[in-house]
């Protein structure tokens, strides 16, 4: 590993949490110009998940930056014109087709691998791939059914082989139709500039790095490695020729590495107030979250029902810089229900009630009904804000 030079900028712990928000594009006017593409750009990844409750993750990611951009147009954002594909990232993410080099290295590593949990019988590939060529794009139901019984992971031999394919580089992912995956071949739906595994392991890792940094505006290496989910030794062996400088971050008690052009100017401008998807890049990693906003978040969607302390889908509210409450959120017909609503004191009522009647709204609600405050004194402040809101 390359000896790191000492840092050279020291940060307060607030002045760590601004540079974050402005990374993650929730401080200063958003790029409306740019869209849900630019959000894209920005983040570098934009994770995928099945449930849905107000919306999708991948819709929520863009709505919290911008505010109510339509649903239908964030898809179209995403998968017009070879925007942007599906890889194994942070996650299942929607990445920008401009990355697509940068993965050469996990092509490659999947290729290599020498263990699958799933058998592909002989011939499936050639035959998915065939298909693919001469009928694309398709679903893994077009190819011949994705499942050999309704277990969930029971693939059949077509879900194997089109997935092994996706994993290699050879297939695609271009759309989510029902949110079924809709594969087409590599070669069709990146273009040729960029449909290439030129890139060796070490130059692919050093500009994942960089561009995670950027998108973190300052991390550890831990905070790094997650952003793409890399190991400790990769990010080590390149952060030095990142690009990224040596910071250190009062409270942080750990090394930390920041982007240099976030450093030149302060983060200034108007914070967001907004729900955010427990997805959401900002906090996905439930240890920096801790450490840059002293919030505790833990998606207990898998939690048995018992055992949950707020709520099946609780999205985090973001105001003024702080997450100040959460809401476990539901729709009954055109109502937004808060069926439970955390909040940090009594000033964070107007803030999570803002956040509410705009989410609402965005998912066509036209009325907001809270069911259980966890402080049962805070229920009286956050129902006024509301009505006077929805009035």
């Amino acid at each position: 590993m390359t000896t790191l030079p000492p840092p050279a900028t020291e940060l307060s712990a607030d002045e760590a949490r601004r540079l974050a928000l402005r990374a993650q594009g929730f401080l200063g006017a958003p790029d409306r110009r740019a869209g849900v593409r630019g959000v894209l750009r920005h983040l570098g990844a934009v994770q995928l998940d099945t449930i849905s409750v107000l919306a999708r993750s991948h819709e929520l990611v863009p709505y919290a930056r911008l505010g109510a951009v339509g649903r239908r147009t964030v898809d179209d954002a995403y998968w017009t014109d070879t925007h942007a594909f599906e890889y194994w990232s942070h996650a299942a993410c929607i990445l920008p087709i401009e990355e697509w080099p940068h993965f050469a290295f996990r092509r490659r590593a999947y290729r290599n691998r020498p263990h699958w949990n799933h058998h592909l019988p002989d011939g499936d590939y050639d035959r998915v791939v065939k298909q693919l060529r001469t009928e694309g794009p398709l679903t893994a139901t077009d190819l011949g059914g994705a499942k050999k019984t309704s277990e969930w992971w029971d693939w059949s031999g077509t879900k194997v082989a089109v997935e092994r394919a996706l994993m290699y580089g050879e297939v695609v992912c271009v759309e989510r139709r029902g949110w079924k995956r809709v594969y087409d071949l590599a070669e069709r739906a990146v273009p040729a500039a960029l449909l290439h595994d030129d890139l060796d392991d070490t130059e692919c890792l050093r500009r994942l790095v960089q561009l995670a940094g950027q998108s973190l505006g300052v991390g550890t290496r831990a905070d790094i490695a997650d952003y793409h989910r890399l190991k400790a030794e990769q990010v080590d062996a390149v952060i030095a020729d990142s690009g990224l400088v040596p910071v250190t971050v009062q409270g942080w008690g750990r090394p930390a590495w920041a982007d240099p052009a976030a450093l030149e100017t302060p983060p200034r401008g108007r914070h967001r107030t907004t729900l955010l998807s427990p997805f959401d890049s900002l906090i996905w990693e439930r240890a920096r979250t801790e450490r840059i906003f002293g919030f505790t978040h833990r998606l207990e969607a898998y939690v048995p029902k018992q055992k949950r302390v707020h709520g099946y889908f609780a999205m985090p509210v973001l105001a003024g810089g702080r997450l100040v409450g959460r809401v476990d959120p539901a729709r009954e017909g055109r109502t937004l229900v808060a069926k439970q609503v955390t909040l940090a004191g009594r000033k964070a009522a107007p803030a999570v009630a803002q956040a509410l009647v705009e989410a609402a709204s965005w998912v066509d609600c036209t009325d907001v009904r809270v069911e259980r405050v966890e402080t049962p004194e805070l229920r009286e402040p956050l129902t006024r804000e509301l009505a006077r809101l929805l009035a």
